[in-house]
């Protein structure tokens, strides 16, 4: 094989269409460009935005209404109501947990974001989970939660259960074991 034989694979390559060199070449007179108007003109660009001379709708629309809170917490959230309608209908366990010894009263039903999960009342895990205060509660449960609305807290303590919000420290906690170093005077 010489340099004189190599040729580019079938297909490769493509001839430019020659747009305007007579009705035979299959492009000519209009040259595909449709008839009249202003995209069929030489020189014409018009841009993507332009709608013909009427007020465009990147002004027609207003600019920066309101504003959006960087800070804002998206919480999962249920109704005392719908986890109290769950725990009648058995979807969410009750009782004590296996092995320990019994009571004399029952133990209240625990709710946490993942058996919440399993009964089908919270999408997911990766966000915060925030207890409203929406419908009646009938037996006592121990609720754990990252939130609860001033509402939904009394509705449980007063149907003889407990909250506990789910606190993450905002400074730095001392290691387990390791005391903290005293000041030098």
């Amino acid at each position: 094989m010489k340099l004189h034989d190599l040729r580019p694979a079938v297909g490769a390559h493509t001839a430019k269409t020659r747009v305007g060199r007579g009705i035979a070449a299959g492009k000519g007179k209009t040259a595909g460009r449709g008839t009249k108007g202003q995209k069929s003109r030489a020189g014409s660009s018009i841009p993507a935005w332009f709608e013909g001379g009427q007020t465009p709708i990147h002004i027609r629309i207003p600019k920066l209404r309101g504003f959006r809170n960087i800070n804002r917490i998206e919480y999962e959230v249920v109704n005392v109501g719908a986890i109290s309608a769950a725990i009648e209908l058995g979807r969410l366990p009750e009782g004590d947990l296996p092995g320990a010894p019994k009571r004399a009263t029952p133990a209240p039903v625990t709710v946490n974001q993942e058996l919440l999960r399993m009964a089908g009342l919270v999408r997911s895990l990766d966000k915060p989970l925030k207890i409203l205060g929406s419908g009646d509660v009938s037996r006592p449960m121990f609720v754990v939660a990252d939130a609860f609305t001033k509402s939904a807290r009394e509705k449980i303590e007063g149907a003889g259960g407990t909250v506990q919000v789910i606190e993450i420290p905002t400074s730095l906690l001392a290691a387990i074991g390791v005391e903290p170093a005293a000041d030098a005077d």
